[in-house]
């Protein structure tokens, strides 16, 4: 994805605060051989990119002074309560050195899968995201995960999924971390289903009379 970038002169607190005044967010491209660069992005452009997952999981081809830099989205500072960008950084990519990622995960083929076609089940998405590591050429937009397989009784761990060439996944000492749980919903629609059915009688029957005091 590539969005344009432009040289920022100033900074410091009040410089920032004219330059979101004119609909500009200030920020900065750290990282490779070269300084730390002050840039500037146009917040509307900006804030349409940032919707986008492309944005937040790829490399990124940055235009700055009408060369293209590979860049990476680091951070982003928003507003306390107003739809505006603050600040935003960005990482230079060096092709040669392995990086460090967050990939997002696309489920698919949950609802033509046993345990939740037949066997009264839900697939709880307990993880949406992965941390990978790879050179910059092998980062993958998101993985693919197949979940038509899934059966009552069973979990979806890390090793179960084959990660794309080049790519390793990074579980910061968890040991196979359980990305997908299967939930049994069907007995607990039944409970409360059967309690109504049990009180429905009683409601129907009419109260004993007392007898009429004499």
């Amino acid at each position: 994805m590539k969005f344009v970038a432009f040289e920022r002169a100033k900074q410091g607190t009040g410089a920032s605060r004219r330059l979101r005044i004119t609909g500009r967010t200030p920020g900065i491209v750290y990282g490779g051989a070269g300084e730390p660069q002050l840039i500037e992005l146009d917040h509307n452009a900006l804030w349409h990119a940032l919707k986008k997952e492309v944005f937040h999981s790829t490399v990124l081809d940055m235009e700055l002074n009408g060369k293209d830099n590979k860049v990476l989205l680091r951070d982003v500072q928003m507003h306390p309560f107003k739809q505006m960008i603050l600040h935003v950084d960005f990482q230079r990519v060096d092709a040669t050195t392995k990086l460090h990622m967050k990939v997002p995960l696309h489920y698919s083929g949950d609802e033509n899968s046993p345990a939740v076609k037949t066997e009264g089940c839900i697939a709880n998405h307990v993880v949406t995201e992965i941390e990978v590591l790879c050179l910059p050429a092998d980062l993958p937009e998101f993985i693919a995960v197949d979940l038509s397989g899934l059966k009552k009784g069973t979990s979806l761990h890390l090793a179960d999924i084959t990660m794309p060439k080049g790519v390793t996944a990074v579980t910061h000492g968890k040991n196979n971390p359980v990305l997908v749980s299967v939930v049994v919903v069907s007995a607990a629609a039944e409970a409360p289903a059967a309690d109504a059915a049990a009180a429905a009688p009683a409601a129907a029957t009419p109260a004993a009379k007392k007898p009429a005091k004499k």
